[in-house]
């Protein structure tokens, strides 16, 4: 045990002498009320702390005592469906304890020590193990099955092993470790945060992670494994974005971080998440939910350790063979917690404040997502994908937290403050958003939707690239000058905006739309545009097919439920058909035109 005594309190940083013998990232105790404390700088027998909690009443010649561990988290039975804050305290047990309002010092154990849990042995005596083996199973929640492993680097023969209930402090079996010693076999395991867990292989992505949001599945997808950052201005609904994705994504367990976000809207997650069901369970979507709840009124420093806490958890969960989002609002208000630590520590500021070390902060937490091989028997591969939220000051993407994020991640979804106000949502402006896992997940798409999805998805992009283009020409020259070829890309490109780009976050039909719903409704909207080309050649007027009625069935086709919407959608078709063929000048009415849905 190292003990010094504090010399300086500048807010949220303590510095504190007689620290020698103390390491990097060590945890503290600071003052009498034993605050949570890290530390962040050594400068020979003085350490710079940054306090995870309200420094006010701290003076010099208070003591700090080092614990001699790093910043470690719990790992075992109980994560899903439980809140944390930054440091993993429990805000539930806390609540139910002291009250609404945290108290300075309190330090309820992540995990509770109470709780029993059924495990059943997969292993017995006898049996050699190392790290990433599998012990055995607790059912945690009724969709999670939790697989109780042997801690990374370790490795020994198991003397003794039972099925049965236990807490996850209380040993269920012994283990005889190489070097002749032996240790309990716990539920639980306990990890540094900043240290990444390891992984046998690191694989490349194939398949995508789906979120049942058109504008992101059908333009620019995820893959599982991979990357993406969310930047917009305030008002553009990146919060909503990431909301639906954590409703709605096709993985298995959601580790959702509110990094010095409103209160308010941690406030809607925590109600919203335990009615929601899951499309995959039926079951309630906080069973596969872990939340880390740091409100913007929490003490700065704690902003940094809860990215950690959250992709440590994550990485947990990826090593039992599942996938795994991460999904961080916002990492701004994160960089902004390392400029404020930064400029305490009087370190040589970079670009508009921020430290010099931003990127390599950044890289360090993108680079943890990832698809894998885990350690350990059964071949288990895991998935860890990682999406981060930007608040550009102005919305300005040029500024040095988006600037660093893209030049790490691989898939770009910019909100666009212009689309906001036209109440276009979700506001993700299609002209300078992108995908780099686009080509490489096309097979997939090919292959388990649509053979034809890549050509159609191409189709929709050049034609939304094209009305970009004819808009400037009729600002200048006015519509009228356009042909009626131009004009009929004008209305097409509407309809992909309009009728399959928007989404109703609120709506209980279109929140969530399958894969092959998509692809049947972009289907829909391009054989209206084959239909109506066709027209216009043989002398059709284009105004005229505007103002068809069938328009509007096509504008309400995504509000059709998912179940049974092929019949519907090829009612609409025969609609377009007949319509369409009604203007042909000295045509009939199509009977029964081909069907090509």
């Amino acid at each position: 045990m190292v003990e010094g005594k504090i010399i300086k309190v500048s807010g949220p940083l303590v510095i504190a002498e007689g620290m020698r013998n103390a390491n990097m990232f060590d945890v503290v105790r600071v003052g009498e009320k034993n605050l949570i404390g890290e530390i962040i700088e050594m400068h020979g027998d003085r350490a710079s702390i940054q306090v995870y909690e309200e420094t006010a009443g701290l003076g010099r010649g208070d003591r700090v005592v080092s614990t001699g561990a790093p910043l470690s988290v719990e790992l075992g039975p109980g994560l899903a469906m439980s809140i944390y804050d930054g440091i993993q305290r429990p805000l539930e047990v806390m609540r139910d304890k002291i009250g609404p309002n945290i108290a300075r010092g309190v330090d309820e154990p992540a995990l509770s020590r109470e709780k029993k849990w059924h495990f059943e042995a997969a292993k017995k005596p006898g049996d050699r193990v190392s790290g990433g083996d599998v012990y055995g199973y607790v059912q945690e929640t009724e969709v999670m099955l939790h697989l109780i492993m042997v801690p990374p680097k370790k490795s020994g023969t198991i003397v003794e092993l039972d099925s049965g209930d236990f807490t996850v402090t209380e040993p269920a079996g012994r283990l005889r470790l190489d070097n002749g010693s032996e240790e309990d076999i716990k539920l639980m395991q306990r990890w540094p945060v900043r240290m990444a867990r390891p992984y046998r292989e690191k694989l490349p992505p194939g398949e995508p992670m789906i979120t049942g949001q058109r504008n992101i599945d059908s333009l620019f997808p995820i893959a599982r494994g991979g990357t993406a950052c969310i930047p917009g201005p305030f008002g553009s609904g990146k919060t909503v974005v990431q909301h639906q994705l954590a409703k709605w994504s096709d993985v298995d367990l959601v580790v959702y971080i509110g990094c010095g976000e409103r209160g308010n809207e941690m406030t809607d997650v925590l109600r919203e998440f335990p009615e929601i069901l899951d499309p995959k369970t039926g079951k309630s979507l906080m069973q596969r939910t872990v939340l880390i709840a740091n409100t913007s009124d929490m003490p700065v420093a704690a902003r940094e350790a809860s990215v950690y806490t959250g992709i440590t958890i994550a990485e947990y969960y990826r090593d039992m063979g599942y996938a795994v989002a991460v999904i961080a609002d916002s990492t701004s208000r994160w960089a902004e917690a390392l400029r404020e630590m930064s400029g305490r520590l009087e370190e040589m500021p970079g670009e508009e404040g921020y430290p010099a070390y931003l990127t390599t902060r950044m890289a360090q937490f993108y680079e943890r997502a990832g698809k894998v091989v885990c350690l350990g028997d059964g071949e288990r591969r895991g998935a860890l994908s990682a999406i981060g939220a930007v608040s550009p000051q102005g919305g300005d993407f040029s500024e040095p937290v988006t600037q660093a994020t893209l030049r790490i991640v691989k898939v770009f979804w910019g909100l666009d403050s212009q689309l906001a106000y036209r109440r276009h949502f979700p506001a993700i402006n299609w002209l300078n958003s992108y995908s780099l896992y686009r080509d490489r997940l096309e097979g997939w798409f090919s292959g388990n939707v649509a053979a034809d999805w890549n050509d159609n998805i191409a189709r929709c992009m050049t034609l939304l690239q094209e009305e970009n283009r004819l808009e400037e020409i009729v600002k200048l020259v006015g519509i009228d000058a356009l042909s009626a070829e131009d004009r009929l890309t004008l209305e097409v490109s509407r309809s992909i905006r309009e009728d399959f780009l928007q989404q109703d976050a609120m709506s209980e039909v279109d929140s969530y739309c399958p894969l092959e719903k998509q692809y049947n409704l972009i289907k829909l909207i391009l054989f209206f545009e084959d239909r109506a080309r066709e027209a216009i050649r043989k002398g059709a007027d284009i105004q005229k097919i505007s103002e068809l009625p069938v328009r509007e069935r096509v504008g309400r086709a995504k509000e059709i439920p998912a179940e049974g919407h092929e019949a519907e959608y090829e009612k609409i078709e025969r609609m377009i058909s007949d319509e369409i063929e009604a203007l042909i000048p000295g045509g009939a009415q199509s009977q029964g035109a081909e069907r090509k849905f």
